[in-house]
């Protein structure tokens, strides 16, 4: 299943998410997905009507994103989540528990996730 999604640059990223709540959507979560050694992929959903519209960003693990909490302020608790599991930074947070919403030590690219999934398709026999 592929979902479908606007691909963005970090750059972009607070002005499209401006663009996005004035047309009257409303932020629903967020999501990070592991694309290889170095890169990560953040997702922002949002939603207007049922209908969902999803911004897609890469990025460098261990690296840094701008804060959509200056716009979204909900997006500060997912920001901190995604901060503690996958150690990537955001900028300018409205609310920022430093790396330690869920424990008290720092996470570092090389320690997080803590828990590591993979997804892969298993053929039918």
């Amino acid at each position: 299943m592929c979902i479908e999604a606007t691909a963005i640059t970090p750059a972009q990223l607070v002005a499209e998410v401006t663009k996005i709540k004035a047309e009257g959507y409303r932020f629903v979560t967020m999501s990070s997905v592991e694309l290889d050694e170095k890169n990560m992929e953040v997702l922002y959903h949002f939603d207007r009507d049922l209908k969902l519209k999803n911004l897609r960003v890469q990025v460098e693990k261990g690296g840094k994103l701008p804060s959509i909490s200056g716009v979204v302020f909900a997006a500060f608790l997912v920001e901190n989540e995604i901060r503690d599991q996958f150690a990537l930074s955001f900028d300018g947070l409205v609310l920022d528990y430093q790396g330690k919403l869920y424990n008290e030590t720092v996470q570092t690219a090389a320690s997080s996730p803590f828990c590591k999934y993979a997804v892969s398709k298993k053929e039918a026999n």
